[in-house]
């Protein structure tokens, strides 16, 4: 039974891309609210760090160092949520990466990261946690397979072509996963938000993309992690009939 303090009590959640940015955040805001939350992410000490602040706070929190783009690794963390937390009834598939360049430089490597943990990555926390939400969503009524676009999926930002398009097949897989898993009550959402301060601006290498950036911090305020941690928790807080199939997030500056 939940209240309206904590709308999540009794709700598995499990975070990807959980040591930094929007995954860091959002993760401590569903423990906040409620849920006992599994977060996942490379860094270890990072999560550690996470699991002990959202245990100081009354929270619950399970840490799995995991890299999504290994299934088997998924898989294997999927199997201790279901075992340790009794299965997921939430996951936030947020993990990503951000490494624009002119197609033409051919940064093949570049490519090859951002389809793999945007896409493969993404696609392996589905197979490994999809079972889990069904079972739930069939036991509790509801549950929630929240996926990390971007506005990029939709505009056009030069340089940005590959990590764009792989943005552009999570929403649009998203959409199609809701008409799939909808009928069993499992809800299915694209967030896309315009810029977020991260961690993602510091991993780009390319230097007219960070000037870009760079003016673009200058000229607006730039949204944060925890605009979005909150757009996260009001999606998973919704009555089980309201599923919120897109939402775009824009910092009030930002035209497109």
């Amino acid at each position: 039974m939940t209240t309206s303090a904590l709308p999540l009590s009794g709700r598995v959640a499990v975070v990807t891309g959980a040591s930094s940015g929007l995954g860091e955040a959002s993760a401590e805001h569903l423990a906040a609210l409620g849920a006992r939350v599994a977060v996942l992410a490379r860094r270890a000490g990072r999560l550690d760090d996470l699991v002990a602040r959202i245990e100081k706070n009354g929270g619950q929190a399970l840490a799995l160092s995991v890299d999504v783009t290994d299934a088997a690794a998924v898989q294997a963390a999927a199997d201790r949520v279901a075992a340790e937390l009794g299965g997921a009834d939430l996951l936030f598939n947020n993990a990503g990466v951000m490494l624009p360049a002119p197609v033409e430089e051919l940064a093949t490597e570049q490519w090859r990261q951002q389809i793999d943990l945007n896409v493969n990555g993404l696609m392996n926390a589905i197979a490994a946690f999809t079972p889990q939400l069904v079972a739930s969503a069939a036991e509790r009524g509801v549950a929630d397979l929240i996926n990390t676009s971007s506005i990029a999926a939709q505009n056009v930002f030069p340089t940005f072509a590959v990590y764009s398009a792989t943005k552009a097949y999570v929403s649009h897989l998203s959409r199609h996963l809701r008409v799939e898993l909808g009928p069993k009550n499992v809800r299915v959402s694209a967030l896309e938000p315009g810029i977020v301060g991260t961690e993602l601006q510091g991993h780009v290498t390319d230097e007219g993309a960070r000037a870009w950036l760079d003016g673009a911090r200058e000229s607006m305020e730039w949204l944060v992690p925890q605009d979005i941690a909150e757009t996260v928790g009001f999606i998973a807080s919704l009555p089980p009939r309201v599923n919120v199939q897109q939402v775009t997030v824009m910092p009030t500056g930002q035209a497109n």
